[in-house]
């Protein structure tokens, strides 16, 4: 399934033929805390739920969630 969002992504793209992984840009920001850090993570962590991809941020084979909910 993630495949295919890499496909369709590039085809939205000009300068990318087979598969686009990232957004264009980047907006680099500080990290200057934890909290700050914290809510970075999260955010990472819930952007598969918020896509409707898993119901819980762990399910998702790619993500460093599950080794913050203690799994492995």
């Amino acid at each position: 399934m993630a495949y295919l969002m890499f496909e369709k992504a590039a085809l939205e793209a000009s300068n990318v033929k087979t598969g686009k992984f990232c957004q264009a840009g980047n907006h680099p920001i500080e990290l200057w805390s934890p909290s700050l850090i914290s809510q970075k993570v999260e955010y990472i962590h819930m952007n598969p739920v918020a896509a409707g991809l898993v119901l819980e941020a762990h399910f998702w084979k790619f993500s460093s969630a599950n080794d913050y909910s203690g799994g492995k």
